[in-house]
């Protein structure tokens, strides 16, 4: 039986204390902090976890430097604090990068003024991270020759943070570890219907692998469907305070711009921050910003072209970059707050704010999440947890931690596990990275298991897909323990080969239908064909 099956069955024997609807991020730190202090929970997504906003975002772990401008202290200040939580509790995952920032000519502000946000900046983090630094046009020219020097003043460095792995990665990691607490999660399962009647809330759901329906009985329910979640409180008839409005961001993957590891940083030419993020062998350049109404969003040949004049315009680059060098695209939605029946117009747009709000039903115990970002994930956690626990849900021990790496206790045994079989000889390297440090960021404690498996069977340390560093024994174990249901999701969210290969490169890889043999059993080649038919 496999552990969605599993997971399903689970779902509909007794009552559980909470329901989370919804696996993007929200929803993922939500499950994790109510099953990680001892609540009985289920967690369903009516696609793939991260399969959504969640998988579309920059990478970027950061406190918001752009909302001192708008005068929102109280947002940066909080945001600066989670970036440092998370760079705390998750060392391997959430890292310190630099962002190296270009001042135009003429810009809005004087370049004074900008250091001494920097510093400001430095001081709400309290001085987590490195200081910030002045940049004089020479020391740009000198320091990152790339960027097209001749229109700017000057610039700034100052440091955030960023995810190692892809978004959606760090997302299933709460997954999983939501279900290592007892959460029972399952994945392609949508709510049809949710009644609620005597304290209790019965939900349907549609099984989109079987097209079968089961019931889940819940004391209390989690809207955590993003830019969905008005649409579901509409259909259960639940009144809110705030809704959302929706805002676009596109990021495109190209090769590689420049072998520096800071973020180039620059003003596009609406005026919002544009910027060129290293991701391994590629660069992610964008964003763009700009409303919508209809979902799911899509990139246009003009959001296209924008990104790539603006940076063929602020880098000096051999050749400028064509729709031809595109190599993935990112397009997300950002689901923006607003409260009662306020709509959007282009004079404000950049100006409405991207905090969160959590509101509740307290008569039905129904809790709804709107907006967030992922830097404050784990606020969001335990805000959820607090509200349920003011509504009476069952919730023993509402002062464990829940998130977090493994202990250091944990990690040096898997030093020594790993050394005692030389895992880093084992598999010729494809990154300046020790497969040890990858496996370790990747699966934490449970990266144990898979040095086991190498012990007992050296081929487990082989490199199955060329050029994509995932071993033998990672993609047995995903195969049994992270629900990869389609081939897009180990591709694009479980792993981020779709984000840095071609699909014509994926397509002739040496060792993918290994790899989807490993995956999906006797459904390999129907997967193969699924995905190259849909990608």
């Amino acid at each position: 039986m496999t552990l969605r099956t599993s997971n399903i069955l689970d779902l509909q024997n007794g009552v559980l204390d909470v329901l989370v609807i919804g696996g993007g991020i929200n929803g993922a730190v939500s499950a994790t902090a109510l099953a990680g202090k001892g609540s009985r929970v289920g967690l369903v997504e009516k696609s793939d976890y991260a399969s959504y906003t969640s998988q579309e975002s920059s990478n970027l772990a950061w406190g918001g430097i752009k909302y001192l401008e708008s005068y929102e202290f109280s947002l940066v200040w909080g945001l600066c604090q989670s970036r440092n939580r998370l760079m705390r509790s998750f060392p391997s995952q959430v890292k310190e990068i630099r962002f190296f920032a270009i001042l135009p000519k003429g810009f809005r502000k004087p370049s004074f003024l900008i250091y001494a946000g920097t510093w400001l900046y430095w001081f709400m983090g309290r001085g987590f991270t490195k200081t910030p630094r002045f940049l004089s046009k020479r020391r740009i020219k000198k320091e990152q020759p790339v960027i097209a020097s001749n229109n700017c003043q000057g610039g700034v460095e100052y440091s955030d943070s960023y995810l190692t792995d892809n978004d959606a990665r760090f997302v299933f990691k709460f997954v999983r570890k939501a279900m290592d607490y007892g959460c029972h999660a399952v994945n392609y399962a949508e709510v049809i219907d949710c009644n609620y009647s005597k304290g209790i809330w019965d939900v349907t759901i549609l099984d989109h692998l079987t097209t079968k329906t089961f019931t889940i009985q819940s004391r209390s329910v989690v809207n955590a469907c993003g830019p969905f979640a008005d649409k579901l409180n509409q259909n259960v008839g639940i009144k809110t305070s705030f809704k959302h409005v929706f805002s676009k961001g596109v990021h495109l993957i190209v090769p590689q711009i420049t072998d520096s590891r800071k973020v180039l940083t620059f003003f596009a030419s609406d005026g919002r921050m544009f910027f060129v993020i290293p991701m391994g062998p590629r660069s992610c350049i964008g964003t763009t910003d700009s409303p919508v109404k209809q979902l799911p969003a899509i990139v246009t040949d003009e959001d296209r072209d924008f990104i790539l004049e603006n940076i063929n315009q602020l880098l000096q680059l051999k050749t400028a970059l064509t729709r031809d060098d595109i190599i993935a695209e990112r397009c997300g939605v950002r689901p923006l707050v607003v409260k009662g029946d306020r709509e959007n117009t282009n004079a404000d747009w950049l100006s409405l704010s991207r905090k969160h709000e959590i509101e509740g039903d307290r008569q039905r115990r129904f809790v709804t999440i709107y907006g967030g970002k992922l830097t404050d994930c784990i606020n969001v956690g335990e805000e959820v947890a607090g509200l349920l626990a003011s509504m009476n849900i069952h919730i023993p021990n509402p002062k464990s931690e829940w998130f977090g790496e493994p202990s250091e206790a944990v990690r040096l045994e898997f030093q020594k596990q790993a050394h005692a079989i030389q895992l880093d000889n084992l598999t010729a390297p494809t990154s300046c990275e020790p497969l040890s440090v990858r496996l370790w960021r990747r699966y934490g404690f449970r990266a144990l298991e898979l040095v086991e498996d190498i012990r007992c069977d050296p081929s487990m340390a082989d490199l199955v897909i060329e050029g994509a560093e995932y071993i033998r024994a990672e993609l047995h174990y995903a195969a049994k323990s992270e629900m990869v249901v389609d081939l897009s999701d180990f591709l694009r969210r479980r792993s981020k080969i779709a984000l840095v290969a071609t699909r014509d490169t994926i397509r002739t890889a040496p060792g993918l239908k290994e790899a989807c043999e490993i995956l999906f059993g006797p459904e390999a080649q129907s997967k193969l064909d699924d995905y190259f038919s849909n990608h």
